[in-house]
């Protein structure tokens, strides 16, 4: 039996409500949608069907854990599991690192390869960027942060982690699958500066191996 390699294993405590209301669209929560103030569990793994071991791992050692993303992609599967109770979400990780015979310190590190803030958005970028958001609008003349990842499943806890630092900020886009990960947030250039330094703070301090 081919051993699944742990890409991604990320704990995500206290969602906030952007964040939580973008995973509860029907695009990202095909199952149940999480809620503001739970907290989650987001797992990747290669190859992509070795998913459906962890989802087994997960919801057989806690069964009140609820499932919200089951994805199986080309090359990696990801799982995405919620609780009101921070210790069912860590036991369900618990069991899933002990299925897998791997620590989470056996992820990827987050790689930024991007990051930019513009400032007084015109109404033109404005509208074409909203043709293909998933979450809030950006309003002409805020200030545009956009930042890419990756592993994409990053964008999550940057997504999260700045929404709590900054919660005036508009949560206009995440995409959490695929190549690259990507968030799109507008607001006052004080809020966005404090979003961008959080976001690039977080994923310094994540702990795992190099790609």
């Amino acid at each position: 039996m081919i051993r699944p390699e742990l890409r991604v294993y990320l704990l995500l405590e206290d969602l906030q409500r952007q964040f939580a209301a973008y995973m509860g669209t029907p695009s990202r929560a095909r199952g149940y949608p999480p809620f503001e103030g739970q907290h989650s569990l987001i797992v990747e793994v290669a190859p992509g069907l070795a998913i459906e071991r962890v989802t087994d791992l997960a919801l057989r050692a806690v069964p009140a854990v609820e499932p919200g993303i089951l994805f199986v992609e080309r090359q990696f599967g990801v799982l995405e599991v919620h609780a009101a109770d921070p210790d069912d979400v860590r036991r369900a990780g618990e069991a899933i690192l002990e299925g897998l015979g791997a620590s989470a310190a056996d992820q990827l590190r987050p790689q930024v390869l991007f990051h930019d803030v513009i400032e007084d958005v015109t109404d033109q970028h404005a509208v074409i960027i909203n043709r293909t958001r998933q979450a809030s609008m950006l309003m002409p003349g805020t200030t545009l942060l956009v930042y890419e990842m990756t592993p994409a499943l990053f964008a999550t806890v940057a997504a999260n982690a700045a929404e709590k630092v900054a919660p005036d900020v508009t949560l206009v886009d995440v995409s959490m699958i695929g190549a690259a990960g990507r968030v799109y947030m507008s607001g006052s250039t004080p809020d966005i500066l404090r979003a961008r330094d959080e976001i690039t703070r977080v994923l310094q301090e994540v702990e795992g191996r190099e790609h």
